[in-house]
């Protein structure tokens, strides 16, 4: 798992050589994001299932309960599947369009 600290928020890249071992290691590492908006990119080279990426709805609605942005980025991927609350996308840059929307949204009271 790679850690990049940007201004509005921290990339979390997955270089695990599986899922399972990706999803360990955020869950681990995860009190270390609390408080922060928080990119999670998903290698493509994982067979990923929607079931798979659910296991980060929890975190999203955390992040959204304490005011902070919580995006998934996976290449292919059929947002309909996941509920809308769900901020999930394809690439880096839709992501950081959220986090940039969530902020603005916050900062006007929303």
């Amino acid at each position: 798992m790679k850690t990049t600290h940007k201004t509005d928020y921290t990339l979390i890249t997955s270089d695990e050589k599986s899922f399972s071992d990706f999803i360990k290691n955020f869950e681990k590492e995860y009190k270390n994001y609390t408080g922060k908006n928080l990119i999670l990119q998903i290698s493509e080279e994982y067979n990923t299932t929607n079931k798979n990426i659910l296991l980060f709805l929890k975190y999203a609605h955390e992040h959204q309960n304490n005011g902070t942005s919580f995006v998934v980025v996976y290449k292919d991927v059929t947002i309909d599947d996941f509920p809308d609350t769900f901020n999930i996308v394809p690439t880096l840059t839709e992501a950081e369009d959220v986090i940039e929307m969530e902020n603005i949204e916050r900062d006007l009271g929303f």
